[in-house]
């Protein structure tokens, strides 16, 4: 992938137009998550997040991205699925399945960036107690995001509470700076040692997404050079918000 290395401090004017970003990034990803149903296609979800983004004069940095190009505008990635996984007619949603959707949103020049997993119709306790480690870890390490801590104490706070609960994280894929390029330094590990890494300022802006896995750390690419996939099967999980530090509280900038 291309990543911007550099970190770029946001003023209050960016952090107010990546808010903006941020918001229409929720309402496509909370139009998406009202159609999770049985029988809808992971293309219908992918139409829909367009058709909101088109309402808001945006597009997704996701289509087009990468070698080969990504075809779509959000990634849609099923139970075993942990992410990138890629919108189709033929791929339909079953009742029980575990369904985690990223999306991304250029607005003004600027980027938003988050993610949830949920359940379609009944799932098991099995999953839902996924779900509910993974979305734990993304809050223990929003709290984290503070003016004179590190990315260590972050990607600490997201290795601990996953592993506490016998689950695993990825070893491969990162949270990462964002602003007017979706990938800025620094990475953000969900692994880590606290009190080490880069120091955490007002201005800079992460969006992290603790990514877990319930039988494995290790994963694997599929043939389509996109989707990862746990390589025992095992369902995973994925929870992402772009956060602003400022000189008090976390700023949440992708929620309504």
């Amino acid at each position: 992938m291309t990543w911007a290395r550099q970190i770029h401090l946001k003023s209050p004017d960016d952090l107010q137009v990546m808010r903006e970003a941020g918001r229409i990034n929720a309402s496509v990803l909370t139009k998406v998550k009202e159609l999770l149903q049985p029988g809808v296609s992971t293309a219908d979800l992918n139409a829909a997040a367009e058709d909101v983004l088109k309402k808001h004069g945006c597009i997704s940095p996701f289509k087009g991205y990468g070698h080969p190009p990504f075809p779509a505008s959000i990634t849609v990635s099923i139970n075993q699925e942990l992410v990138h996984g890629i919108p189709s007619s033929k791929r339909k949603l079953k009742s029980g399945d575990i369904v985690s959707i990223d999306c991304g949103t250029v607005f003004d020049g600027f980027v938003g960036d988050s993610a949830f997993t949920a359940g379609v119709g009944e799932i098991s306790a099995e999953a839902q107690t996924l779900l509910n480690v993974t979305e734990g870890a993304l809050t223990a390490a929003i709290e984290k995001m503070r003016h004179g801590n590190r990315t260590g104490d972050v990607s600490a706070a997201i290795q601990k509470y996953v592993e506490d609960r016998g689950y695993f994280v990825t070893r491969e894929y990162t949270g990462h700076g964002v602003g007017r390029q979706m990938h800025e330094g620094p990475q953000v590990p969900n692994y880590g040692r606290a009190g080490t890494g880069m120091p955490l300022k007002a201005g800079m802006t992460i969006a992290i997404e603790p990514m877990v896995l319930s039988g494995t750390a290790e994963t694997k690419v599929l043939p389509d050079k996109w989707t990862v996939v746990s390589v025992d099967g095992s369902l995973t999980a994925h929870f992402e918000h772009t956060i602003a530090v400022t000189e008090g509280e976390p700023l949440l900038l992708t929620v309504l």
